[in-house]
């Protein structure tokens, strides 16, 4: 008998982990915030824990001063470190088998092409899973989406604690928010202001995301002389124009066959990725959930599920700015 099916399960799971870095990278690079983290080295996996701790400095250091010959130096504590609290969120893509594509597909090699087909599919699904939950603010699918840029770097900073610290107490943990209206005439103003708020010596915004109405202004606002882009943004095709030496991404164009993205309509992200973190599970980074046979209780069909476990963090949301436009 040709059909030799019995170890679809190792075929899939095997395909699923042989792939699982690989997968990883399709979404880093499918996304311009991601690819940016990935360049400054801000992915990094946890291994545990009830939350994801984030950790930051939060004050300088009260002992520090000028001194003379023999005064006394202070060395009482001083508490300058502590850390943002988020919780980890789960997204998944069960890639599904029946019984009948089995037998239709009895010899290995055809087994694998159609994995390779079907997690082609859960892939580009699970990147926009994420690049959907890097603009939200984490309320989605009843709170279990990423807490996103949408909660980072809010409308109102002081309106709701983020990463557990209520902005409102404690203004390090506000970011910059500018409005204007939204032609070509004052944009540019608009975001000087804005970017004045958010450079500190070296530390300044080196990623803008824009919505199409935002990146179409702002384009229609340069000088023919003016402007150049850079098609080369982080090797990933990501086409940008610059704003002072900070790369502008139109994060636009269209997306599950509508216009527009999850960014939301007439904004731009002012981000200073040094302090964004990417934090997937160690175990869950886009992998096989579980090795064994999951068969369907009422339907001839078999299973495997793409997981990731995770969020994306900050550790200095006053680095961040917000401009919307209408």
């Amino acid at each position: 008998m040709a059909f030799a099916n019995t170890n679809i399960s190792d075929i899939l799971a095997t395909t699923i982990e042989n792939r699982s870095r690989k997968i990883a990278d399709n979404v880093t690079n499918n996304n311009a915030v991601l690819n940016r983290m990935s360049q400054r080295g801000k992915i990094k996996t946890f291994s545990g824990g009830h939350k994801i701790l984030q950790e930051l400095s939060f004050a300088e250091n009260a002992n520090a001063g000028w001194y003379s010959g023999y005064d006394i130096l202070p060395v009482g504590v001083s508490d300058v470190i502590s850390a943002a609290e988020y919780d980890i969120k789960q997204c998944a893509v069960p890639v599904i088998i029946s019984g009948l594509e089995q037998l239709m597909n009895a010899g290995k090699e055809q087994m694998i092409d159609l994995m390779e087909s079907r997690l082609s599919v859960a892939e580009s699904t699970m990147a926009n899973m994420i690049t959907e939950g890097i603009y939200s603010d984490g309320t989605g699918a009843n709170n279990k989406q990423i807490t996103g840029l949408e909660a980072m770097v809010a409308t109102d900073p002081a309106a709701s604690p983020y990463g557990g610290i209520d902005g409102s107490q404690f203004t390090f943990w506000q970011n910059a928010v500018e409005t204007g209206t939204l032609d070509a005439t004052n944009i540019q103003g608009d975001w000087n202001s804005l970017w004045a708020q958010l450079v500190r010596g070296n530390d300044r915004p080196d990623l803008i995301m824009c919505d199409t109405t935002v990146w179409e202004t702002y384009v229609a606002s340069l000088q023919a002389g003016q402007r150049f882009s850079n098609t080369n943004s982080g090797d990933a095709g990501f086409t940008t124009v610059k704003y002072m030496d900070c790369d502008v991404v139109l994060d636009g164009g269209i997306y599950n066959g509508n216009f527009g993205t999850g960014a939301p309509t007439g904004t731009a992200f002012f981000l200073n990725t040094s302090y964004m973190h990417y934090r997937p599970h160690s175990a869950r980074n886009m992998v096989s959930l579980s090795p064994n046979r999951r068969y369907s209780t009422n339907q001839d069909a078999e299973v495997q599920i793409l997981a990731w476990a995770g969020n994306l963090t900050c550790s200095g949301r006053m680095f961040q700015g917000r401009y919307t436009g209408s």
